[in-house]
């Protein structure tokens, strides 16, 4: 029959189903519907609010893009007491101004008497310098913390967060203290990504990873860091410890990317070229190894190479003997060189010893510039692998602006591949237009 109600019908945990499908004002609306109907958009287990998600109407408290309006956050609270379920998943995408930062705490608090919140998200962009305030509470059933764009005060009395997986700061105001102990009373934490956080000129960052658990890290390394040690995390799969500051700059942190006794798990590693000129080779044995490592990420700058820097590149090759794809990324920075081109130059040009992964392992090197005409110099590194990779299958040479290849180019790249690398296909790729350069 055609005026049948077969939806009313269905049981009520897959209209719950269907209506967390919905944007959240629509399910809300259904509660008109019929009585049965009226609270079941109440137990839908995710809530995704803000421009980024369901925006419920407009958040602006005056014209432009922030604040939010107060009205809209008591909003968000009110939705939040009324749902009857569990609340699994919150994410909010909205800007706040620091004066709301009591608006938001009272929603936190909220958030930990539901007492079953698994994955929270605040991402709060900001074009203020005075960031929102957070207390963080003591979230026992939270696995997925996200925050962005705030002041993270840990209280007096935190209790940690004893079930988080996964950890995620970026443009995070917090303390050297602070961070810390949040990072090392996660005993369970798998996964932790920190980027441009903001520590006091006092109290630089000084970060120790020791987790037993950690798969994945990445770090960038500011002004605000000022050493970061891998103590021990023997799960580490992927690793990325990226640099933010230009190499111009001669204070960079201190980097001790592992011992004897940890990292052997990691298969992909992605460092910056300030970290590889801090790596503190001093307290790392000659004969250590990351013996599970396939990828590489570097990024170099041949020009702005010194001794220290070069051994240390040579070191992570002759650590890597499983080592499959290397990816280089060269800057393109204007550096007074004070001869370090030409000493780099003699450097590589020569034949390496002890290099297994380049007789045996390394198959695809790519090499990434931006400028076509500063390759001239990171032709240096071509030529390293073309002298010294005995299997290398495949070299892409990657510019995105400058002139066209020179065949003067060409052949110096030529010459270089006669020998050991005669096998190898060597391409010069304009990465916008597109157009491959063949090197016999």
């Amino acid at each position: 029959m055609s005026g049948t109600d077969r939806i009313s019908s269905l049981p009520s945990e897959l209209i719950v189903s269907i209506l967390c499908r919905l944007p959240l004002k629509d399910a809300i609306r259904t509660s008109a519907l019929a009585r049965s109907w009226r609270h079941l958009w109440t137990f839908r287990a995710g809530l995704h609010l803000g421009w980024c998600g369901d925006p419920l109407g407009d958040t602006r408290s005056i014209k432009g893009d922030y604040p939010v309006a107060s009205s809209w956050i008591d909003r968000v609270h009110h939705i939040v007491s009324s749902l009857r379920g569990p609340l699994l998943h919150f994410d909010l995408y909205e800007r706040f101004c620091p004066d709301q930062s009591p608006l938001l705490q009272r929603l936190l608090d909220l958030l930990l008497q539901k007492g079953s919140v698994q994955t929270l998200g605040l991402l709060l962009p900001s074009y203020v310098s005075d960031r929102v305030v957070l207390h963080l509470p003591s979230f026992h059933s939270l696995q997925r913390l996200a925050l962005s764009r705030c002041r993270v005060v840990l209280p007096t009395a935190f209790q940690g967060l004893e079930r988080l997986s996964t950890l995620t700061l970026q443009h995070v105001q917090i303390s050297n203290d602070d961070l810390n102990l949040l990072i090392h009373i996660s005993n369970n934490l798998t996964a932790f990504k920190g980027v441009d956080l903001v520590a006091s000129e006092d109290h630089p960052y000084s970060i120790k990873f020791n987790l037993p658990l950690l798969r994945f890290l990445e770090f960038g390394i500011n002004n605000s860091v000022d050493k970061v040690e891998v103590v021990s995390a023997p799960c580490l799969e992927q690793a990325s410890i990226l640099s933010y500051t230009f190499p111009s700059i001669e204070k960079v942190a201190a980097v001790t990317v592992g011992s004897v006794t940890s990292l052997v798990m990691v298969s992909s590693l992605n460092l910056g070229l300030n970290v590889l000129k801090s790596l503190s080779l001093a307290s790392l044995p000659s004969y250590f190894t990351f013996p599970r490592v396939r990828r590489l990420k570097l990024y170099l700058n041949v020009r702005a190479m010194d001794k220290r820097t070069y051994h240390a590149f040579i070191w992570l090759l002759r650590s890597m003997p499983s080592l499959i794809v290397l990816h280089l990324k060269l800057g393109d920075y204007l550096i007074d060189t004070n001869g370090n081109d030409i000493l780099m130059r003699e450097l590589l040009l020569k034949k390496q010893d002890g290099l297994s992964c380049l007789k045996q392992t390394l198959k695809c090197v790519r090499i990434d510039t931006w400028n076509l005409n500063h390759l001239m110099t990171g032709i240096t590194s071509v030529k390293f692998f073309l002298l010294n990779a005995r299997v290398l299958k495949l070299m892409e040479v990657v510019y995105w602006t400058g002139s066209e290849v020179e065949p003067s180019m060409v052949e110096e790249i030529e010459k270089a591949k006669v020998t050991t690398s005669s096998k190898a296909k060597v391409v010069v790729i304009h990465g916008i237009k597109n157009v491959t350069v063949d090197v016999k």
